[in-house]
């Protein structure tokens, strides 16, 4: 298989290009032929002309690569090495969503021939792969796994906003359901991903490693979360105090703050349910879920205390919220904390603005009923910098007092100020 697809004798098809899948499938593009899959038919005239959808890549990136961007599932059968990263996220009783999963499997499974390969990538739990994905695979084609034809599993590992670490350069997990899988697997990937690859014992393993891994971030966010609310009601800083444990070598620094986005605030859930239907309940694991998701509810009735407390009405107070994408300098609103803060606000009468240089308001209305504003105006009561977009970090006492009213609020959720004027009142977690 490595030979054939490096000769162009084969293709690659990637399905799914969304944050993941399609800086997947522009790497492979430098190598190899590559077909690129998405049932978004805007999205897809958006890739035709050089631009991404999400934001992250520039047309640069799209130049003298062997890729063609479809929305028709019968290309799809020119291809011979299929990746799947389409999302996978939660519903509204947190519980896993396959939807999209399995509707990309049985895309595949319909063009799937002998000798093909089926690699997944969507974060999924221990298991998923071969106990949800495999059944469809050999129910619609009518092949058998390993012997007609061969699985694997590669978790994502793109990190958004990041320019530093792009994807050939941070190591891959890889894995096979037999030797020559994994070995052929394992060359394809190798060949484009500069870090290079691991390769996992098991699918199973290379499941539960992309899981745990956000998981395990949830978690010590969560503490420190959990230990912001303590020393909050204690008058300590904890940004000081993260400071001072961080000159043991040992501390892991860690900082308080909102959880959301498609990753740390979701997969966590995904271990809860297969562990749930193993027979256990996880009490660290749902503990810091619970302590992450009630960060928002905490956050604004903090507020309401603190405008109280400078004599400020809140049912007349006028708040600026500064971002609402789910991290700094991307436009993903996916899961974004800081709606659910917004909204939270709103139950308080608050009367709150938005502004993100990033988001696109049409997204932000559609998914959260919210508005954005065109721009910042003055005469606020409170500013809250929830998100550190790059726009945002340049801003200085001055700037906020001149936007403020009187006994002005900030609350710097992501710690970026220091040295600010004791004329505002400054808050961080």
């Amino acid at each position: 298989m490595f030979e054939a697809l490096v000769n162009k004798e084969k293709t690659i098809a990637v399905l799914g290009l969304g944050y993941v899948g399609l800086p997947l499938a522009l790497t492979f593009a430098q190598k190899f032929r590559v077909i690129g899959f998405d049932v978004n038919s805007a999205r897809i005239d958006m890739m035709k002309q050089q631009e991404d959808p999400s934001q992250e890549l520039g047309p640069e990136e799209f130049s003298n690569k062997d890729i063609e961007f479809t929305s028709d599932p019968e290309d799809l059968a020119k291809a011979n090495f299929y990746i799947i990263s389409v999302p996978t996220d939660i519903d509204e009783h947190k519980v896993p969503d396959l939807g999209p999963l399995k509707s990309a499997t049985d895309i595949v499974a319909r063009v799937l021939k002998k000798g093909d390969y089926v690699v997944f990538e969507s974060t999924v739990y221990p298991g998923c792969t071969e106990e949800d994905c495999l059944p469809v695979l050999e129910s619609i084609s009518g092949l058998k796994p390993t012997k007609d034809f061969k699985l694997g599993y590669s978790p994502e590992r793109i990190n958004p906003g990041d320019k530093e670490r792009p994807l050939s350069n941070i190591l891959k997990i890889v894995s096979g359901c037999d030797e020559e899988s994994l070995d052929n697997i394992s060359r394809v990937y190798n060949h484009v991903i500069e870090a290079g690859v691991y390769k996992a014992s098991s699918i199973r393993v290379a499941e539960a490693a992309k899981v745990i891994e956000n998981t395990q971030r949830d978690l010590n966010i969560s503490l420190m979360n959990e230990l912001a609310i303590i020393f909050d009601r204690m008058g300590i800083d904890t940004h000081e105090v993260i400071k001072a444990a961080s000159t043991k070598w040992n501390f892991l620094k860690f900082y308080p703050g909102l959880v959301g986005g498609h990753c740390i605030g979701v997969d966590p859930y995904y271990l809860l349910y297969k562990s749930v239907q193993q027979g256990y309940e996880p009490q660290v694991i749902l503990s810091g879920r619970r302590v992450n998701d009630g960060m928002p509810a905490w956050i604004a009735k903090r507020l309401v205390q603190l405008l109280i407390q400078r004599d400020k009405n809140p049912s007349k107070a006028k708040v600026l919220v500064l971002g609402i994408t789910f991290k700094e300098n991307v436009a993903d609103i996916r899961n974004s904390k800081v709606a659910n803060l917004v909204h939270e606000l709103q139950d308080y009468s608050v009367n709150v603005h938005v502004v993100d240089p990033n988001a696109s308001p049409n997204e932000v209305a559609h998914e959260y009923k919210l508005t954005l504003v065109d721009k910042i105006s003055d005469g606020y009561d409170a500013v809250i910098v929830a998100v550190a977009h790059r726009e945002f970090t340049g801003f200085d006492s001055d700037f906020f007092k001149k936007i403020s009213s009187q006994k002005p609020i900030l609350m710097d959720l992501k710690g970026l100020y220091e040295n600010v004027d004791k004329e505002i009142e400054y808050w961080r977690l």
